[in-house]
């Protein structure tokens, strides 16, 4: 049996994925007992067999709002991704400029950023640069930070080193601190993506004539709770496919990094 470095041990199929799909079975099975037994209205929550059987009927609308949604989220996450890492590196070759901006970077983090959703509107209208925008200052802070802790994190016997050799901080940055601080950026990167899709669906209720938050929210105008869930099981699917393709870039990265 495989050990971790730490001591665990790496789960099992059925620890990875029985267990978490057998426990998801077993809550749907006791809402549609307990919607059932209970005589629950579906408009007040619908059983699991109606959300799939309407889910089923509206598949096609669905699909229509799931591409701009999706799109938007995709963009959103590749300017935060990216910019987030860059300016992380940025902050790491300036302490100056690090200790400048980091206080700020951290209020900002401290902000309600949500509330903040109607001033893009307000500032630049109620298109899709606003909701992008808007996802990407939601979004953006968590791989930032990660990723610039990480970056200042790297091995301080390894950067002594490389100075003493006469490398420049260019040089630290690429070889020493950006492979040290893989893991802090896909932490992070987890976390962006998430955000990208609760920003935008956040700027679809406010500013969207299309996209699964304007289907939503028309839904919810409507009393038609079993179809916000199905919107609601369309955006689980497409939150959790961005989470898997940041985990298989980090298991892939981190592969090529440690073998």
């Amino acid at each position: 049996m495989t050990i971790r470095a730490d001591g665990s041990r790496p789960a099992s199929v059925v620890e990875a994925v029985a267990l978490p799909v057998l426990t998801g079975l077993a809550v749907f099975a006791l809402w549609q007992f307990g919607t059932s037994s209970f005589g629950v209205s579906e408009v007040l929550l619908p059983p699991p067999t109606a959300i799939a059987a309407r889910f089923r009927d509206l598949l096609p609308t669905l699909l229509v709002h799931t591409g701009a949604t999706a799109g938007e989220i995709a963009l959103a996450s590749g300017v935060a991704l990216g910019g987030g890492a860059i300016l992380a590196g940025l902050l790491t070759l300036s302490p100056g400029l690090y200790g400048a901006l980091m206080p700020t970077i951290v209020l900002f983090q401290i902000i309600p950023k949500i509330a903040l959703a109607p001033l893009f509107v307000f500032w630049l209208g109620i298109g899709s640069p606003s909701r992008l925008v808007f996802a990407i200052f939601l979004s953006f802070f968590p791989v930032l930070v990660s990723t610039a802790a990480g970056l200042q994190l790297a091995g301080s016997e390894a950067v002594r080193l490389c100075r003493s050799l006469g490398a420049t901080r260019w040089q630290i940055l690429r070889d020493v601190r950006i492979p040290s601080a893989a893991e802090h950026f896909f932490s992070g990167a987890k976390v962006t993506v998430t955000l990208a899709v609760i920003g935008v669906i956040a700027s679809e209720f406010i500013s969207a004539k299309q996209g699964l938050g304007y289907f939503i929210l028309l839904a919810s105008s409507r009393a038609d709770t079993s179809a916000v869930f199905a919107a609601l099981t369309m955006l689980c699917i497409i939150g959790l496919g961005f989470y898997l393709c940041v985990l298989a870039a980090e298991r892939a990265v981190l592969r090529a990094l440690y073998g």
